[in-house]
């Protein structure tokens, strides 16, 4: 136990996604599951996950499984998708055989569960995490080691589901605090703390004066920011910067700033 303790306590003061990660997963796959996959989105309705771009997806499977699973659609298409959007807490995928045997779920789910056969993955367990939003949905799939079965599942859990839950749970907490490393190119410097003094309730005129350049350049900054996020107004820009973990944020990524950008 103290050495789980020891662990949540250094995945609560890690300072980038990919650093948390990296922790909860070296605790996790000695466990049986060297395939897992996490996704958080902030942008979710009905069952959609919003704009594929804006959507955090980390996996330990290779660039070519990750491209077929999340940018190829699969995981929408997969009964335990279901379940998460549906579900909070715990579920092994012992169901999902079941129900495919008795072909019971619909036709694009039984395609996807004898895709995912294909590929290894029969035997597993899901997490769907506790949201405050209703517009955010974070899960992690983690999938059994092709050697064990249903069974198995049901027994590592026994033995260890509290202290995956809680090492699951931290890392999603600390992931949705920290700004998302999405496909989106990060802010520059310049639209970052130009949106941010619009958040602050500044007009055009005001962030030139306190950033030291033109009008004209804070309205390129935040036209530039407003592209960068893919939405229409600067409203919009500052919504989902902030949504995103984009704004006010320490050690928020940061792109490189055209020379001209700087003025």
């Amino acid at each position: 136990m103290s050495g789980v303790l020891a662990l949540l306590g250094r995945i609560a003061s890690a300072s980038t996604v990919h650093e948390i990660w990296d922790l909860a997963i070296s605790h996790l796959q000695p466990l049986g599951f060297s395939r897992l996959n996490y996704g958080f989105t902030k942008f979710r309705y009905d069952r959609s996950i919003g704009d594929p771009d804006d959507v955090l997806f980390l996996t330990t499977g290779s660039a070519e499984y990750a491209q077929r699973y999340f940018r190829g659609g699969l995981y929408a298409r997969t009964p335990v998708y279901r379940w998460v959007t549906k579900n909070v807490g715990y579920c092994n995928w012992r169901w999902v055989q079941e129900a495919y045997a008795a072909g019971t779920l619909p036709p694009d789910e039984m395609d996807a569960v004898r895709l995912n056969q294909s590929l290894g993955v029969v035997a597993g367990l899901s997490i769907s995490f506790p949201e405050t939003s209703s517009r955010s949905k974070g899960a992690l799939g983690m999938i059994a080691d092709v050697e064990l079965n249903h069974d198995d599942v049901d027994r590592i859990w026994a033995a260890h589901g509290e202290e995956i839950m809680a090492v699951a749970n931290m890392m999603h907490l600390k992931i949705s605090q920290l700004p998302m490393p999405t496909r989106r190119r990060p802010l520059t410097g310049r639209q970052r703390e130009a949106l941010e003094w619009v958040a602050d309730g500044k007009t055009a005129q005001d962030i030139a004066i306190l950033m030291g350049v033109s009008p004209a350049m804070i309205e390129k900054h935040l036209r530039l920011a407003r592209d960068a996020l893919d939405v229409e107004t600067t409203a919009q820009a500052v919504a989902k910067g902030a949504m995103l973990n984009m704004i006010f944020q320490i050690g928020a990524p940061v792109a490189a700033t055209p020379e001209l950008e700087q003025m």
